[in-house]
Order: structure tokens, then sequence, then C-alpha cells
């Protein structure tokens, strides 16, 4: 079969496909975490000794002793066998933005060769892959290869059913024989710890005495593309890269703003109620869904929790979105930018720290001005942002998200903050020396009877922020759609763990000296402002005016690619923010530089690659295969005396020499292997292999215009935004 009978045959697959519908898993109340040991569950299993000991580990960290363990996994794999269970796994989080599992049974056999149950501490505890098989930056070879997963009491345990069973999943972390963190779960759990400590201590110096642990929380809006599997397949593109490499723009696109917030497609919706269905069956707070900017782009926010748990939640949810997906004839895609000239998609985290007895500290209550908690967290905030831009760059950095930073549909790559007008007015007038009285938002009041008044916030919402304050937390809008919270939430902790030591240290001398407490924490605030105010703005941060001011009037960093951004990892100021606080050591903190480093240098190759072999075996072969058409037709007509217009012709064989003489340049380059080091490897596929990618993508997508449609081999834009 042809390449274009390939793809007409999914055209007729998707448009002739029977209406799908799905029944929902019950009332919410009845399916919420009931396949969850969560805290509920694990009273109604376990001795009130060991379900206090437990709860106390999961709400504040306390270390587990051994024999409760052992009670825990009792009870744990008697849950799990009533659910049909026969094996257990414990998933953990390398660095590889996806989970990772082994499967192993409760059965062991007896001298009498009968088979039985068994799951002991020990066996919760301790698990043990192979350390050197995941990405690991050195820290494991082939010859040192033991690496150990351990128990996380603090994130619930949870039964997954498939199609092949049901099993019991425990969330672990992952580190080295030799002790270093291979994983995103640790360095997330010793950023909490660093906080906590840093908060408990500016907290103490303002006088509060009671004060539980203090954790940060997240939840993160992740957009997402679904596609037919008949288009998705036949696109060797989107299954190799994630992305379209090829691809001329379709007649509409988003122009007409039609889609954000439009009537969900029937069969979206069924995809969406099973989808949410098996989110709630975990314990995932699934809250809001809806329509996304471009065609066939669409969201889903989670309600806010712990960070840890949030972070181990949002890698469930992608894993279960794509399997929910595939079962409903999609795929779907989190790259950042799986087709070109539309939006990307991104993934909101939203960040907050707070505890039981203070409340939410970056909730700034109805008169910030004199809410000193929370100016001192939202300062240190600030501070973090300014004095660790180029890390909160680097956590985000990957070549699918560049594709997406700073393309007017998303923050640029200038990190900035912005406070709305009411806190940036606060925040201005501490650093003038002045106290302002804030002012809220007033009444919105619409002249319409039917229409009840509302209060309106009182700052606008800025979409151009990478950093954003919305109310009650900070917004990361710069995250991309198939990235880990985990990274961004270990450098937004230990950033925050950081400035708030900083504000420690002034206030103690400042109270020290004799200051009052008010006194204190204004002459703080005013020198955390004049040092670190530059980063607030609350401007466009797409127009050119800012990116000129930032940089050359704020002394901000442009950090465009993630070549220019992942060497924040090395830079001294990093190194020692990390060490400092215990969240990684030198050695961790390297190892992740070169990882990602490889993964970025890696996505390039497998694309340019791509972009070589479709250019030469299907899209060439399909543009000569319709001149050869034409000139044949040109031919015939000139033998019976007509003249036809041959312009056409000349275009597309002019397009199709050139396609080739790109493709040539490309592999010429893919060929250079002596780089000096890997940031110079880096630098190089960003600054050439990346543009002559481009340029083989432009005289392709030239073709795909000029080519007549029943020759063109892939799934065009069309098509596949548009037939559902």
């Amino acid at each position: 079969m042809s390449g274009n009978e390939v793809r007409q045959q999914a055209i007729n697959e998707v448009t002739s496909r029977p209406p799908t519908h799905t029944t929902t898993g019950g009332p919410l109340s009845e399916i919420w975490a009931c396949d969850v040991f969560s805290l509920v569950t694990m009273e109604e299993c376990l001795s009130k000794h060991a379900f206090k000991e437990m709860k106390k580990t999961v709400q504040t960290g306390a270390p587990l002793d051994p024999a409760t363990a052992d009670v825990v996994a009792a009870a744990m794999k008697d849950w799990a066998l009533s659910k049909g269970v026969k094996f257990f796994s414990h998933i953990f989080y390398p660095m590889t933005n996806i989970t990772a599992e082994k499967h192993d049974g409760f059965i062991v056999t007896n001298s009498d060769g009968n088979a039985i149950t068994e799951f002991t501490g020990s066996l919760l505890i301790k698990g043990e892959p192979d350390g050197s098989s995941f990405p690991n930056g050195s820290l494991r070879m082939t010859n040192a290869a033991r690496g150990y997963t351990a128990w996380d009491p603090t994130s619930p345990a949870y039964v997954m059913h498939t199609a092949n069973g049901a099993t019991l999943m425990i969330p672990s972390v992952f580190f080295s024989w030799t002790g270093e963190a291979l994983d995103k779960k640790i360095p997330l759990l010793r950023s909490n710890a660093a906080m906590d400590k840093a908060a408990q201590r500016v907290l103490r110096l303002m006088g509060e005495t009671e004060i539980e642990t203090l954790n940060s929380s997240c939840g993160a809006e992740q957009e997402y593309f679904l596609i037919d599997a008949h288009f998705a397949n036949s696109r060797p593109d989107l299954l190799l890269a994630g992305r379209t490499l090829f691809g001329a723009p379709s007649p509409k696109g988003q122009e007409f703003d039609d889609h954000y917030f439009g009537a969900i497609p029937e069969r979206v919706q069924v995809f969406m109620q099973d989808f949410e269905d098996k989110l709630f069956r975990l314990g995932i707070p699934a809250k809001t869904h809806h329509n996304e900017v471009a065609p066939g782009q669409f969201e889903l926010a989670p309600y806010f929790e712990a960070a840890n748990v949030a972070a181990d939640h949002q890698q469930l949810m992608m894993t279960i979105m794509k399997s929910t997906a595939k079962a409903h004839g999609f795929v779907c895609l989190l790259h950042e930018k799986p087709f070109a000239g539309i939006n990307g998609s991104g993934k909101h985290v939203n960040w907050s720290v707070g505890n039981s007895t203070q409340g939410n500290l970056l909730d700034p209550g109805s008169t910030p001005h004199d809410n000193l908690n929370f100016l001192l967290f939202c300062g240190a905030v600030i501070r973090g942002v300014h004095e660790y831009g180029p890390l909160l760059r680097a956590v985000i950095a990957s070549a699918a998200n560049d594709h997406r930073l700073g393309a007017n549909e998303a923050p640029p790559a200038i990190l900035s903050v912005y406070l709305g007008d009411q806190l940036e007015a606060v925040f201005n007038d501490i650093r003038e020396g002045n106290v302002s009285i804030s002012s809220d938002g007033g009444v919105m009041d619409l002249g319409l009877s039917q229409i009840l008044p509302f209060t309106r916030d009182p700052g606008d919402r800025n979409r151009t922020s990478p950093f954003a304050f919305t109310g009650n937390r900070f917004e990361f809008r710069a995250v991309g759609s198939s990235q880990s919270v985990s990274g961004p939430l270990v450098a937004m902790n230990t950033m925050l763990a950081d400035s708030l030591g900083w504000i420690a240290d002034k206030l103690e001398a400042q109270l020290a000296g004799g200051a009052s407490q008010l006194e204190a924490v204004a002459t703080v605030l005013k020198e955390l402002m004049e040092l670190h105010g530059n980063v607030v703005f609350g401007g466009d941060g797409y127009s050119s005016e800012w990116h000129t001011a930032a940089v050359e009037e704020r002394g901000l960093r442009n950090i465009p690619t993630t070549a220019d951004a992942l060497p924040a990892f090395l830079e001294p100021g990093v190194i020692d923010l990390f060490e400092r606080t215990g969240v990684l050591s030198p050695v961790e903190l390297e190892s992740r530089y070169e990882v990602y480093a490889e993964q970025y240098i890696m996505s390039i190759a497998v694309e340019a690659k791509t972009t070589s072999e479709l250019a030469k075996t299907v899209l060439y072969p399909a543009a000569m295969t319709y001149l050869a058409s034409l000139t044949s037709t040109i031919s015939t007509a000139a033998a019976i005396g007509v003249e036809l217009e041959t312009s056409g012709v000349k275009v597309i064989a002019g397009e199709a020499n050139s396609l080739l003489t790109a493709v040539a340049e490309l592999d010429g380059a893919m060929g250079a292997d002596e780089f000096s080091s890997t940031e110079e490897h880096m630098k190089y596929c960003a600054a050439t292999i990346r543009p002559l990618m481009d340029s083989v993508r432009s005289h392709a997508d030239a073709l795909e215009a000029e080519v007549g449609d029943e020759y063109w081999p892939l799934p065009k834009y069309r098509e596949m935004l548009f037939i559902r």
C-alpha cells in the first residue's frame, strides 16, 4: 500500500468511526481513592499504635521504626490481595521524566512445594533495580551497577488496574550503592526539608511559637493534544520525535479563537470522563478540564496537593492519560510543540508553602501591607527568582521546550516576577521606605440586574510572565508539558530556603540591634527590594522593548536555548546553593547536568536522523512521482498541440532539488563528532543542526503546498487537527 493510500485509509477510518460511549465509574463518593492505601484505609487496617506512627510519618516526615513497617506491610498485602493483586512494584522516578517499575510476586514456596503469599517490612522498604541502566551522569557503571529503591511512606501506595491485571504500586526513592540520588524524588524531599527548616526559623523570629511542619504544595495545569491514532501512526516523526518535523500550515488554524473554552467534542468528552474516573480511583483530584487555544489541544488541572504527592500524581496522570487515549483510539501528545504555527503545550506549576498552624504563607489576605509573614515570604520568592533565575531556566530546559518559550504563546526565556498592581505598589513603597494602604479590586458591576455583582481581583492576570503571583500562590508558567514537576519544585523550594535564610540572618541582626519587629521587617524588605526589585515586571513580556530593557537596564539574563541554560547547573553559586542546603551534593548536581545535556543532544540527533530519512525516502519520492505525472501530462498535451503552463513543474523541481541539497548539508553536519566539551556539543546542536533541520523542513513544506493532494503521503495538519 502506498503512503498516500495509508493516509486516505486513515481519513476513512476516522470519519467512519462509530460513536463511542462510556459509563461513569460510579458516584465520586464511592470511587474516590478506592484503590489507594490512604490514611483512611490504614486507620481501618492497622492497630492504633501503627496507625498513629504512620500518620506522624506521613504528616511530618518522622522516621518509621522497622516493627511498624512489618505491621504496615502485612496490612498492605492483605488489602491488595483483596483487590485481586498478585504482584507489587516499587515505582520510582529516574531522570527520564517518566516512571520506572519492576514487578515482583507476593508468592513464595514452602518445603512442601505449595505457594504462599509473603510480604514483609523488608520487602516493603527496599528493592534493587540496576542503577547503571538508568540515566546517572557516570554515578554508576556496568561494573559498579548496584542501585536501590526505598519506600517513601509519605506518598501513598495504590493499586494500578490494567488489562493484564492489578499491581500494588509503592512510590519509592532511587539511589546508588554509594548513596547518591539517582532520581527526582530524593532532591524534592530534601528541598522541602530545607525549606521547612528555613521557614520555621523566620516564623520563630516573627514571634510564632506553635509551628507545624511546613510543606510546599503544587497544582500543575497539564496541556496536551489528542490526535486520532490512525493519523499519528502514519506519521513516523510523531512516533519517534513526538512532534511533526514537517507540515505545511492548515488554511485555518487558531486565528478565530473558536477552540479555546469551546464545546468539547463528544469523543473527547468520553475520553475525559473515562480518564478522570481512573484518576479519582487513585485519589488524584482532577478539578477542571477544557479546550485549549489550539485545535486538538486540551487541558486538565488538578486541585493542589502536597508537592511530593503532587509530583507522583503528575507522573501517574501522564501515564494514565496516554494509556486511556490509546483505548479511545487517540494518541496523546505531550510534546511542548507538536505542531508548528499554533500554540504549544505547557504545564503551569502553581506553587505555595504553608502548614496547619500558620496556613498558606503566600496568601496576602485582604490587607497584604500589614501581613508581615506574607510580605517576608513573598519577598523571599522575589529574591530567589532574581538570584537564581538562570537555575529556574535550567530546570525547564529541554529540546522540546525550546520550541515553545518566547514564541508569543508562552513566557519568554527571561525570568521575571509579576505581582499585580496592588502587590507591586506595596513592594515599590517598601523599596522607597513608605508604608501604603492597599486597595482592593472593588466591585465588578456590569449594569445588568440579572448578573450578581462580585468582588474583582485586586490585580490583573499577566499571561506573558514566566513567574506570576495569582492571588495566593505563584504560577511558574514556563514548565514544559512533558516534564516532571519535580525539577521546578526542587529549584523553587531550594531558592526559597536560601532566601528565607538570608532574611532570617538580616532579621536577627536588626532585632539584636534593638529594632522593633515592624522596623526590622521594613528594613530587611527595603534592602531586599533595593537588591532584587529589578526582577519585578508587570508589563508585556513578549515585547521587544522588554527584552532590551531586561538585559541592558535591569541586568537580567535572556537564555534562549537549552544549550545556553543547562550550564547554570555548574555555576559556583548554584553548586553552593544546593550543597549548603543539603539538597544535592556537587557530584549529584554535576550528574544531572550530564544527564540533561546528553538527553538534549540525543533528542536533536533523533530529530535530525528522522528528518533526513523522511525527506529522502518518503517526501522526495512523492514529489518525484507527482513531477513525473505532470511532465507526462504536459508531453501528452504538447503532442496534440496544446501548450500547458510549466511554472508549477519548475517550482516543484526546484524545491525537490533544494530539499536534497539541504538534506546533504544536514547529513554532513550530523557527522561531526569531535567536541572539546559537552557544552560545545550542545551549542553545535542548537546553532548548526537545528537551523539545518529547519531548512530541510522549509523545502518539504513548500513541496506539500504544490504536490497534488492524492500524492502526498503524510497526514496533513488540516486532517490531524480538525478531523476527529
